[in-house]
């Protein structure tokens, strides 16, 4: 026995000591779960998944020929590991081609600028649009400028991204991406640039999207390095900075998108579900590896393992690789197409799916899990601890309510989330850029994801746990 795997064993008696006794049949699911866990740490299917994908398909944006050859695949691969009911579920797309981007300082001193044209957003005029810039520091101060008063101009908004463990940072100035454009047209801007929403320095920039529909403008992202050069060359004198857009950006309407469905059917209660999974798609400008090709590869790896077992879970673990979270539709859908199709198609059995997450963050270690509100001190959460524990994960107070963006329309109909954690501290380095390529990510990191997600799901499966709050909770 290793002295890693003696530390855990004795961390693990620990535990147990302090949780309490359990029952005979928890007991036989927690062993279960502790050799799930165990296996993932020795090496599984996930790292050569993810190196699979993003080396035969490459980008995968959204409608597009690559998008679909992985799905195709992706259900080859479900079929080879054994998953029952694979499928393919097509849906209507509009299909958005980035086209021919650039931005560039005419004056006072000319210069390019790195940037990639916002996802979803028009195009500009042949010819390109010219105009003086009006730079913003903060989002909030392009919020406090009067209509009328960017007429004719272009708005930047030079805010940077906060470096965090949980995303938080992202989550505070992705609006600047997804409403900025329509805020800048309402006073009157006829194009609009961004710091990118990185939180690095070096001199790439990152895609993303943001709204689509009437009231938009050609809408951009530049590097951080650049950001701050624009900064300084509008600091230097009174001389307004003159910017150039330009961009062949457009839809087709009449593409197609699909989720890969695969599941391991429960053997006592088929019927009660729970969902996982990742998206298939990915911006163009890398591979698509840690978003979301480790999200997809990490999540198949750990029913696996589950589905390698003597035996099934009592209750039917189904695993989605939803396409389309990435790119904006027309209204009123924006995003999530794949997800909404999901959501929308199975309206009549929300009542019987147990729970929802995905792995959409990335594919650094987990550190937390959280659960809803009505499972806190629960068996389950103490099982889990047993399990999880030892590999560096802990129990997050706060309620789980959502599973990650995927699950947002299944959530909203009624269905509990829980979420296990990953470490995001450099997520946005890559996030969305050219950088998003299979040498980011630590094979055993991966095999630590796998390892918490397999033993974290057989004891769900195996549990009468209801995570659905009761009346008057």
């Amino acid at each position: 026995m290793s002295c890693f795997i003696r530390r855990m064993a004795v961390s693990a008696l620990a535990l147990g000591l302090i949780a309490g006794p359990v029952l005979a049949q928890d007991a036989a699911a927690i062993r279960t779960a502790e050799q799930l866990r165990d296996k993932a740490l020795s090496g599984s299917i996930a790292y050569p998944l993810v190196s699979e994908l993003t080396t035969r398909f490459g980008p995968r944006l959204a409608g597009t020929a690559s998008e679909q050859a992985a799905a195709a695949w992706g259900a080859e691969t479900f079929r080879r590991l054994g998953f029952d009911n694979v499928k393919v579920e097509t849906f209507p797309l509009a299909v958005w081609n980035r086209g021919i981007n650039s931005v560039q300082i005419v004056g006072p001193f000319a210069q390019p600028l790195t940037a990639v044209a916002l996802g979803g957003s028009s195009a500009t005029p042949a010819d390109g649009i010219e105009a003086e810039a009006v730079v913003f520091e903060t989002y909030q101060s392009l919020l406090d400028a009067p209509e009328g008063s960017l007429t004719g101009k272009i708005a930047v908004v030079l805010q940077d991204t906060v470096q965090a463990q949980d995303g938080r940072g992202y989550g505070a100035t992705s609006p600047i991406r997804g409403l900025g454009p329509t805020e800048a047209a309402r006073r009157g801007a006829v194009g609009y640039v961004l710091r990118s929403l990185g939180t690095h320095d070096h001199r790439f920039a990152h895609a993303g999207a943001t709204r689509v529909g009437e009231g938009t403008i050609p809408a951009f992202a530049i590097s951080p390095p650049d950001a701050d050069q624009l900064r300084r060359i509008a600091a230097l004198d009174d001389t307004p900075v003159r910017l150039r857009l330009f961009s062949t950006a457009s839809f087709t309407m009449d593409g197609r998108s699909q989720n890969v469905v695969g599941e391991i059917r429960g053997r006592e209660k088929p019927d009660e579900v729970i969902v996982i999974g990742g998206h298939l798609d990915s911006w163009d400008l890398g591979t698509g590896a840690i978003d979301d090709g480790a999200g997809v590869a990490i999540t198949a790896a750990a029913l696996k393992l589950i589905e390698d077992l003597p035996r099934n879970p009592r209750r039917t673990i189904r695993v989605v690789w939803w396409g389309a979270e990435e790119v904006s539709q027309p209204p009123p859908a924006q995003g999530l197409a794949g997800a909404r199709f999901y959501a929308d198609s199975r309206r009549d059995e929300m009542a019987n799916h147990v729970a929802i997450s995905e792995s959409d963050f990335g594919a650094e270690r987990i550190y937390s899990l959280a659960l809803p509100a009505s499972a806190a001190n629960s068996d389950l959460q103490k099982a889990a601890m047993r399990v999880l524990t030892p590999i560096g994960v802990l129990f997050d107070p706060a309620p789980a309510t959502g599973g990650g963006p995927d699950t947002g329309p299944t959530v909203a109909m009624g269905v509990p989330a829980f979420r296990l954690n990953q470490d995001g501290s450099d997520y946005f380095d890559t996030h969305h850029t050219v950088d998003d390529v299979l040498d980011r990510i630590d094979p055993k990191a991966m095999d630590q994801n796998v390892a918490a997600w397999a033993s974290f799901l057989w004891l769900l499966a195996e549990s009468d746990v209801e995570l659905r709050p009761t009346p008057g909770s």
